[in-house]
Order: structure tokens, then C-alpha cells, then sequence
């Protein structure tokens, strides 16, 4: 069965003590360059962007990393995402720490995992 993972870039990036919020949009860039060499779970991976972390990467695919840009909040188009891959028979999971968003992609049938589980696998 063909796998998606959907990360919520905003959640992922919070978890990095880095001095993130001083840069939205290169620490999306950064974690879009890791995820396009992790090895992770998912023959395709959706990395959803919002407000100032868009201006880091364009919204489009590269290899096996698509990047989407949400249009208001990131959370509708994570689950957008996550509803859409779960609709075409993929196996779903979504990375994210946001209680309300886990509900609502459980719903649609994606399992969740935090983004420590993503940062572990980035070698952090």
C-alpha cells in the first residue's frame, strides 16, 4: 500500500529550540532540504507551509517531497491533504503536536505521531 506522510511544518519547526521564530522561512527551507534526504516512511511526504514560513520554499514538488502552501491556516490543509490521500487508498500519517488537528485527520483515518518522531528520524 503506498504511504503519505503530511507534515505540519509549523508544529516541526516549534519543536527545534533553534531560534526559529527569528526566521520562519529558513527554518522551513532547512527542514524541506531534510526531509528531501530523510529516511523516512512514505513514498510521498506533503509539507504543508503557513504565513511567514511560505516565503522559505515555492509551493510544487521536489523528488518525493511536496510542498503546499496553505491558503489561511495550516490546519484545514493539512487535514484537506490528509482526507485527500486517505480518499485514493493511501496509508496516512500526519505529524503534528496539535491535539484538535490530530482528532479531526483520525477521523479521515491517518494515524499521528508528534514531531519528535519526525525530529528523530532527521537525526536531531
Amino acid at each position: 500500500m503506498s504511504t503519505t506522510l503530511v507534515v505540519d511544518a509549523a508544529n516541526v519547526v516549534g519543536a527545534r529550540a533553534d531560534g526559529w521564530w527569528k526566521d520562519r522561512a529558513g527554518a522551513a527551507r532547512r527542514l524541506h532540504e531534510e526531509l528531501l534526504t530523510a529516511d523516512v516512511p512514505g513514498d510521498e511526504i506533503v509539507l504543508v507551509l503557513e504565513g511567514g514560513a511560505k516565503s522559505g520554499v515555492r509551493p510544487g514538488k521536489d523528488a518525493h517531497v511536496r510542498v503546499v502552501h496553505a491558503p489561511k491556516d495550516g490546519d484545514s490543509t493539512i487535514l484537506a491533504e490528509a482526507s485527500r490521500a486517505a480518499d485514493r487508498g493511501r496509508r496516512v500519517t500526519v505529524v503534528t503536536a496539535d491535539r484538535a488537528l490530530s482528532a479531526n485527520v483520525g477521523a479521515v483515518g491517518a494515524v499521528v505521531v508528534g514531531p519528535t518522531w519526525l525530529l528523530d528520524r532527521l537525526g536531531e
